[in-house]
């Protein structure tokens, strides 16, 4: 009903920057929290940034000041903006969004299927 469909991973060198977006389409009512988390390997699932419907924002400690969350309501995306990046950025970036299919549904989770992004030093 609901597909996250995430773009941009790629390669980087360190230092670099690299925007990853994620668009959601399907069967959707509205969209409350949209997020990013990330996994490297043999690591745990973690939270980057979340970015609500109205904008606010909530960051990883340990990214503030180097990654940004943004979104385009018209368009049911999240981007994620990532500068000075180091190798210890390299995980597989996952989306997340909060999606509500009608006006009283209480909202569920999806996710998209990740895209890599890979910091070489």
């Amino acid at each position: 009903q609901v597909q996250l469909v995430e773009s941009g991973g790629g390669l980087v060198q360190a230092g670099g920057s690299l925007r990853v977006s994620c668009a959601a389409s399907g069967r959707i009512f509205s969209i409350n929290a949209m997020g990013w988390y990330r996994q490297a390997p043999g690591k745990q699932r973690e939270l980057v940034a979340v970015i609500t419907s109205d904008g606010s924002t909530n960051y990883a400690l340990s990214l503030r000041g180097r990654f940004t969350i943004s979104r385009d309501n018209a368009k049911n995306t999240v981007y994620l903006q990532m500068n000075s990046l180091k190798p210890e950025d390299t995980a597989v970036y996952y989306c997340n969004a909060v999606v509500k299919l009608t006006l009283h549904d209480l909202g569920r989770g999806y996710w998209g299927q990740g895209t890599q992004v890979t910091v070489s030093s």
